[in-house]
């Protein structure tokens, strides 16, 4: 009986007569009750808040957000016809005024040209465009020759994205990658630099 009581005495007190449950001698109990309180946490179950957890914090989108996302995402169809619409109206108004002929028109002139005398990197691209509906490649291609290497590829990639949200077809993608697109800025940084030369055969590009 007596060595019963002795071994249950030990298994309380534990190594050196110290309870297990007691904190470490010289006062040091915070880690400890930290160290014992984190073995004794027990996962929360599915549903049921743990009130000693921050929630993280949501993000919430502005009313502009929203709609635009509306808009873009609801219904399927309506931005392909929006882009094309806009496209329509662009090229109707572009049509009826002449960018060609010097007269003044709704489209305006180049603030950047007015004022310095030099080409910017999209002058002559309404004129451009112009030409280009007209089957005109060659004056097309002086007036902006990245406008008129640019132009299948845009149409390609909104023929592609349509075809996809209208009718669920799947084109063929195009995989334009970073360091393609950062050659296209670079090209063209570079042609409008050479189309200021005063110098031949540069001049024939200046508009």
């Amino acid at each position: 009986m007596s060595r019963a009581v002795t071994t249950s005495s030990a298994s309380e007190t534990g190594s050196g007569g110290v309870p297990p449950d007691s904190p470490p001698p010289g006062g040091a109990t915070y880690g400890y009750q930290a160290a014992r309180s984190s073995s004794l946490m027990v996962a929360p179950m599915a549903g049921v808040p743990n009130p000693g957890m921050t929630p993280p914090p949501r993000y919430t989108d502005d009313a502009f957000t929203r709609f635009m996302t509306a808009v873009w995402t609801r219904p399927f169809w309506l931005a392909p016809v929006v882009v094309l619409a806009c496209f329509v109206t662009g090229s109707a108004l572009l049509l009826a005024n002449d960018p060609t002929d010097g007269r003044p028109d709704p489209f305006g002139g180049c603030v950047f040209k007015a004022v310095t005398g030099f080409d910017c990197p999209g002058c002559g691209g309404t004129r451009a465009l112009w030409y280009l509906v007209h089957a005109n490649v060659p004056e097309a291609a002086r007036h902006h020759a990245i406008a008129l290497f640019a132009a299948p590829f845009l149409a390609y990639l909104y023929l592609a994205w349509a075809a996809q949200r209208l009718f669920k077809i799947q084109l063929p993608r195009l995989r334009i990658t970073p360091g393609m697109f950062t050659g296209f800025l670079l090209v063209w940084g570079a042609y409008w630099i050479l189309r200021n030369l005063p110098w031949a055969p540069f001049t024939w590009f200046y508009v």
